[in-house]
């Protein structure tokens, strides 16, 4: 079949769509890629020969009463003509929407089409362009099933949140020599999803003088703006650590971690459980219906992660958590081993099972 997937504008859209179009890929089928104009999209999608990959207006909901308002209803009747004109040529089967405005116009137009068409929701608590455009779709695919209970008129199937082929494990000390760190040393990877995450990279300069005297490497993922700021602090606290803003080899990293500090996102935990590693997790504040707060207490219930307020942090208190797992070495393993339990296995090829099940494979006109 011919399949559109729309998972544009943050990498917690893009990455699990690309994960299931190389499924569909893998299976036979033909895929059109919809993402953003935004700079993440271009990155991560560079040097990606196997998709057809169109751009659509970067569309983000402001106020009704905002002047802004004009500017996206303006911008998303662009993005739904470009995708109804795409579509006449690629004859698409099949559309899924990731999330985001982004996503809404292209399965607005697969539902004007007449084929079949669904949304995939990654996060405990739906934003506001999915509960939209679950009005449109034949089904809802999720994340956490504790997401159900917001699409009471749709079906819904719980699939996971799927992870990228390319993200295998590979062997901890080879990850480790890669990045020029010890082989025999605890490992402590700090990261603040695609874009980096000042509040984390501030929270953990301010640890770093309680963390005298424990056995710690670091790999600091900083994001762009607070790279020298970063590599300073730990530089002048004598604290080994591997710096950069962006890795793009993201299964090293994952693969020379012992313990993660990072936000709450649905895909950046969906990975963290396919590499089984415990978190120190500090959801975003001002995320849209404090949804990271909601991922995060899920893997905290779960006794996979131990959940922190951005609010409430001193330096004193993240180093004391820290600390008291890199320690206790079997504290972390039975957390490893209760992440691990919360990635249904094949996300991606669930996705994919779901689409072909409501498909028809004949070709449209």
């Amino acid at each position: 079949m011919n399949a559109v997937i729309a998972c544009g504008g943050t990498g917690g859209h893009l990455f699990p769509g690309i994960a299931v179009a190389e499924v569909l890929r893998d299976r036979g089928h033909e895929v059109m890629l919809l993402v953003s104009e935004k700079e993440i999209d271009a990155l991560a999608l560079s040097g990606r020969t196997n998709f057809q990959i169109e751009r659509l207006p970067t569309v983000g909901l402001p106020s009704p009463f905002s002047p802004a308002f004009f500017g996206f209803t303006r911008r998303f009747l662009e993005s739904l003509s470009l995708c109804r004109s795409l579509y006449r040529k690629f004859k698409p089967h099949v559309v899924l929407g990731m999330g985001g405005f982004t996503s809404t116009a292209p399965v607005l137009a697969g539902r004007i089409r007449g084929i079949a068409t669904f949304i995939h929701e990654s996060n405990a608590v739906p934003g506001k362009a999915n509960r939209l455009t679950a009005r449109m779709v034949n089904a809802v695919m999720l994340g956490f099933k504790e997401c159900a209970r917001f699409f009471p008129k749709v079906d819904t199937e719980v699939t996971g949140t799927p992870v990228r082929t390319e993200l295998v494990h590979l062997n901890r000390a080879v990850a480790r020599q890669k990045l020029g760190l010890r082989e025999d040393v605890p490992t402590l990877l700090v990261m603040g999803g695609s874009q980096g995450a000042s509040g984390i990279n501030q929270a953990l300069i301010r640890s770093l003088p309680f963390l005298q005297g424990v056995q710690l490497q670091v790999i600091h993922l900083s994001g762009p703006r607070d790279e020298r700021l970063v590599a300073d602090n730990y530089r002048r606290e004598n604290v080994p650590a591997y710096i950069a803003a962006f890795y793009h080899r993201m299964e090293e990293v994952y693969s020379a971690a012992d313990l993660v500090v990072a936000r709450a996102g649905a895909a950046s935990l969906a990975e963290f459980a396919a590499f089984s590693l415990p978190g120190i997790l500090i959801p975003f504040p001002y995320a849209t219906d404090d949804h990271q707060t909601r991922n995060a207490e899920i893997y905290a219930g779960a006794e996979a992660a131990v959940l922190l307020k951005e609010s409430e942090i001193s330096g004193e208190l993240l180093a004391r958590k820290i600390r008291e797992l890199i320690e206790n070495p079997q504290l972390m393993q039975q957390m490893a081993t209760n992440c691990s339990r919360l990635a249904p296995k094949d996300a991606a090829g669930r996705v994919v099972n779901t689409m072909e099940k409501y498909t028809t494979h004949e070709p449209r006109v």
